[in-house]
């Protein structure tokens, strides 16, 4: 089983940074989605699909991988980089 350490980034909708403190350890998907035959909504068999776990820092995401004999692959957080602007730079 493969699994993907990476920490969220904050969506579109949302002007905080909640939910995003946290690593995410995900599963990647063993088995593709199909269409059901009766109501057309997509489904697996696979059911780790399902599953995320959070962690506070991306060590302990590692650990707990290595510990129950995981491959994982980290994706790297992408840093924010501040844009300081006065109200008045709207006007130039």
């Amino acid at each position: 089983m493969l699994a993907r350490i990476y920490r969220p980034s904050k969506t579109a909708m949302q002007s905080g940074r909640r939910n995003t403190r946290n690593w995410v350890l995900e599963f990647e998907p063993r088995a593709a989605k199909r269409p059901d035959p009766l109501m057309g909504w997509s489904g697996s068999s696979d059911t780790l699909g399902q599953v995320k776990l959070k962690f506070p820092t991306q060590d302990a995401a590692i650990a707990y991988a290595e510990r129950i004999g995981l491959d994982y692959r980290v994706s790297n957080e992408h840093m924010r980089t501040p844009k300081f602007q006065s109200y008045s730079d709207n006007f130039r």
